[in-house]
């Protein structure tokens, strides 16, 4: 007897369709027959084949006159069996080898728990011709495509979409026949069967459970297919289908889909045009810092130059970015290259679909990303994390001839600056909103107007009134020319040598020696800047008395007269009727002493930016350069797992509380060694993933629906960026109140590395994994804090369900032990962080030096281990499955589409070195070009 199963159906769109195909061999049992499952196949954009055949002897008959075209085999040879599927081209009369099942090793009743897919650009009519043939593989060693040439043919049989739909009780009886077409080798039966009844079907104990498109719509939102990610930033879909076996000896259906991510390319080219943007706003504050001593100018022209030399580089590898078109990710291949060193490595999500009897689907979503590391500058001198530290230590003890400020200080001055350039033209809008509500005679507009302008005023005066701002005044009136200390004026210094080349003081004035705290200079008239934010108060309260006094005109309450009112007095006496006139000159002096106080204080803060970019020259701009590679890779990873998580829960209440209650968790598990080059990677990433603590996420309603509205956009400065996702207006409006006013949302990513490979086995031995242990310790910390925070604000209801009762708690605590524990290669640390990230509602992220091979393999197992966990895949299948995945399904797939060969970039001697759950099958690997 011989069973044979196919199954198509809609991938994207309800109605599913599923076919079973059974072929049966000639021989005692062949009445024997199957069941088929299409609903409208004839617009299906996805066919998805499943095989499954059992053969007997018969099937491998002994008969002279069949020789030639059916090979016999010894009855105690078992064939290694597979099945090609090919499509006739209806119009070209061609055959197209399109895909192959997994081999089915020495089985004469082999069963198949790969599905074949025909993604949704392939064209299905009712023309379409599926031929089917049954091969025994003699090689398993090889690549699908050469497996035909060691393979001896068994038979074949074809059908159309046509011959199906038109078939009384929909159900197609075939002939397996020899390569001639004379010989029957057996039959191929196909039949209807609608999946969605929610019935059970017995095929040899095989049942399907597959929601109705009524269930599915209640799902999914209407806006969304339903098993596919946004089309905004989603694309070139790779799906795989399985069935395994449940411990109760029943069947899951199994969907892997794989997606490129258009954020790989467009994340990257907004932030390049940010860092410029940001880079040019500098020179020009440098251009207007004013006339300086020559000593300061030098430096000034120096760090000019640097700037400008970075802008370059930065256009032109913009310029190059904007010539790639249609190509959403970067391969493996070219992570070395220049044009694309800030495009994240191989990025793709991948969406595990699982559909078991009597139970509601269930989902698993991951993003795999080659480590964020600045790969083209290379790892001679080690990654982000070591650069950085002994940067600030030389920084700090070089005798440069300029100030030293801390990064506390130098990060206080960019942030000065941003809010500064953020709130100077809100005061002057909200004071044009004030004189509109003036003239309009409006009290309530009146009053709402001066509210929020005294709020932005004082929050103005509150950011700089900072001692750093005093103390960068005093500092860079000291660095203007003619100005001379007072040890100068009672005994001149003979001039040192200027920092980095620059001129010797012709002015006679002492350059400022390298200084390790602010300075302080008396010398300065420091009652001239507070004289600067005594104007500021009495300009606002002077407006706040001019609106209490019209205020108390218009509802005829007498009058009293405090002191701060006596200038309004002076002011309404001329003209009681018209309020704008009357309060426009104090509001145009209130304007003009913001501006004035503004300008003093920009240039005190770009005077601290220039003494730090003095102090940077060569080393600190280099340093910069790196950190924005490594950032752009991580934070286009990070917004496309925000997309994905977003989208996954727009309709779960608790999860969308947790959002903007507290912010979602990112786990990052990284598989690199502590050993070469890939300590370097490390330590990029390190730093990579710790700088997106600063940014958040907003999520706005989309001006329309076309796909350009609903592109995520990326805006700010290093250190503080935003990125909003815009989302359709009919889901935009069903989100809580708290997001849809614009609340910013927070991720809190945290980074667990434990290498795997052979030369992380060195590092154990002969090297230093403290840089592992210091990683996994500190994030677990964060992991800890976040859980505490999780559980004061939102209810633990509110977190997903799993079959495993184990408390977070619990899991938390077993992490902890692992994280101090000295074991070689703990790879329970990666297990238990990704499945506490899964109970918290998290992103999870999976990475290697190229996201190919070793996350291939972290990847599988994680999809096999949640199949046993939580949808009691059984233990005799849980190796098949693993096998499956790895060697027919989404992975391998995407090793090609990197370099081209459907191999795994390992070699026997490596895997030795493998935990065993981390090694590829037989045949899938060898040694290529990764």
């Amino acid at each position: 007897m011989g069973i044979f199963t196919i199954f198509f159906h809609n991938v994207y769109f309800p109605p599913f369709c599923v076919i079973y195909c059974h072929f049966s061999v000639c021989g005692p049992m062949s009445h024997r027959c199957s069941y088929i499952c299409v609903l409208k196949i004839i617009f299906l954009p996805h066919l998805i084949l499943f095989a499954s055949f059992l053969s007997s002897p018969a099937f491998f008959p002994s008969s002279s006159s069949l020789l030639p075209l059916v090979p016999s085999l010894p009855l105690d040879r078992k064939p290694n069996a597979l099945v090609q599927v090919a499509v006739i081209d209806p119009h070209k009369q061609s055959l197209v080898s399109h895909a192959c099942t997994e081999i089915v090793e020495a089985n004469k009743d082999p069963l198949f728990l790969t599905g074949v897919t025909f993604p949704s650009e392939y064209p299905a009519s009712p023309d379409t011709v599926v031929k089917l043939t049954v091969y025994d593989a003699k090689d398993k060693s090889q690549e699908s495509v050469s497996k035909l040439l060691f393979a001896s043919f068994l038979g074949s049989a074809t059908f159309s979409v046509a011959d199906l739909l038109r078939a009384k009780d929909e159900r197609l009886t075939l002939t397996l026949r020899s390569s001639d077409g004379v010989c029957a080798a057996g039959t191929i039966v196909v039949s209807r069967l609608k999946m969605g009844e929610m019935e059970e079907v017995d095929v040899d104990h095989i049942t399907t459970d597959i929601p109705s498109q009524k269930t599915i719509q209640n799902t999914f939102l209407p806006v969304l297919p339903p098993l596919s990610f946004p089309l905004t930033v989603f694309r070139n879909p790779v799906c795989k289908v399985y069935r395994f076996q449940t411990v109760d000896s029943k069947w899951m259906l199994v969907r892997e889909q794989m997606e490129e991510c258009t954020l790989s390319f467009s994340v990257p080219k907004q932030l390049l045009s940010l860092y410029m943007q940001e880079d040019m706003n500098r020179v020009q504050d440098l251009r207007e810092l004013g006339e300086l001593s020559p000593h300061w100018d030098n430096l000034r022209k120096e760090v000019m130059t640097r700037y400008g030399g970075i802008i370059s580089s930065y256009q032109e590898t913009l310029a190059e970015l904007d010539k790639i078109t249609g190509r959403s990710f970067k391969p493996s291949c070219c992570k070395a290259q220049k044009s694309l060193e800030f495009i994240p490595i191989n990025l793709h999500t991948q969406r595990m679909r699982v559909t078991c009897p009597k139970k509601t689907d269930a989902f698993y979503d991951i993003v795999t990303v080659g480590a964020p590391a600045a790969h083209f500058q290379g790892f001679k001198c080690g990654g982000l994390q070591r650069l950085l530290s002994r940067y600030e230590a030389e920084k700090k003890s070089t005798a440069y001839q300029c100030i030293y400020y801390s990064p506390e200080h130098t990060a206080k001055a960019q942030e000065v600056l941003s809010t500064m350039s953020l709130l100077q033209p809100l005061i002057t809008s909200l004071a044009d909103q004030l004189l509109q509500a003036a003239h309009e005679h409006s009290s309530p507009g009146l009053r709402d107007a001066l509210k929020n302008l005294s709020d932005k005023t004082e929050q103005f005066v509150h950011t700089l009134k900072d001692e750093l701002v005093k103390s960068a005044l005093l500092a860079l009136h000291a660095a203007r020319p003619g100005y001379v200390s007072k040890n100068q004026k009672q005994a001149p210094a003979p001039c040192q040598q200027p920092c980095q080349g620059g001129e010797q003081n012709q002015s006679g004035i002492m350059p400022l020696k390298h200084q390790t705290s602010i300075p302080h200079h008396t010398e300065f008239d420091e009652e001239e800047w507070d004289r600067l934010w005594a104007n500021v108060a009495k300009c606002l309260n002077c407006v706040i008395a001019m609106v209490d006094k019209l205020q108390e005109r218009d509802h005829g309450k007498p009058e009293s007269v405090p002191e701060q009112q006596q200038l309004a007095d002076v002011i309404t006496s001329h003209n009681p009727g018209d309020w704008k006139e009357q309060l426009c000159p104090l509001v145009t002096r209130l304007k003009e002493c913001v501006m004035e106080v503004m300008e003093k204080a920009k240039r005190a803060m770009t005077f601290v930016l220039l003494q730090e970019a003095a102090c940077s020259i060569p080393q600190g701009f280099l340093l910069q350069q790196r950190r924005d590679v490594v950032f752009s890779q991580a934070l286009s990873a990070l917004a496309c797992g925000f997309v994905m998580r977003v989208y996954a829960g727009l309709q779960d209440e608790g999860f969308l509380r947790q959002l903007h209650l507290v912010g979602l968790v990112a786990q990052f598990e990284s598989l690199l060694s502590t050993y070469s080059e890939e300590i370097g990677m490390l330590e990029d990433m390190e730093v990579g993933i710790s700088d997106l603590e600063r940014v958040v996420f907003k999520i706005t309603e989309a001006k329309t629906d076309d796909l350009s509205d609903l592109q995520p956009l990326v805006c700010g400065r290093r250190g503080h960026f935003t990125v909003e996702v815009p989302l359709p207006q009919v889901v935009f409006q069903t989100l809580p109140e708290e997001i849809k006013e614009g609340k910013p949302l927070r991720v809190f990513p945290v980074l667990f590395n434990v290498g795997i490979n052979e030369q992380q086995t060195i590092a154990e031995r002969f090297g230093d994994i403290s840089l592992q242990e210091r990683i996994n310790q500190k994030n677990f910390e964060t992991l800890e804090a976040y859980y505490k925070s999780l559980s004061e604000k939102v209810p633990l209801e509110c977190l997903p369900c799993f079959q495993t009762q184990t408390d977070i708690k619990e899991l938390l605590e077993t992490l902890g032990q692992n994280v101090v524990t000295k074991k070689r290669k703990n790879v329970e640390i990666l297990w238990i962080a990704g499945t506490i990230c899964r109970r918290l509602n998290g992103i999870r992220f999976t990475s290697c030096k190229s996201a190919k091979d070793r996350t291939s393999m972290s990847v599988t197992l994680e999809q096999c281990a949640l199949l046993r966990d939580e949808h009691q895949l059984s233990k005799d299948f849980f190796v098949r499955a693993l096998d499956c995945m790895r060697r027919e399904g989404c992975r391998i797939e995407n090793v090609q589409k990197n370099i081209r060969c459907r191999k795994y970039a390992f070699n026997m001697l490596q895997l030795m070195a493998f935990p065993k759950c981390y090694r590829p099958p037989e045949g899938t690997y060898g040694k290529v070009d990764s």
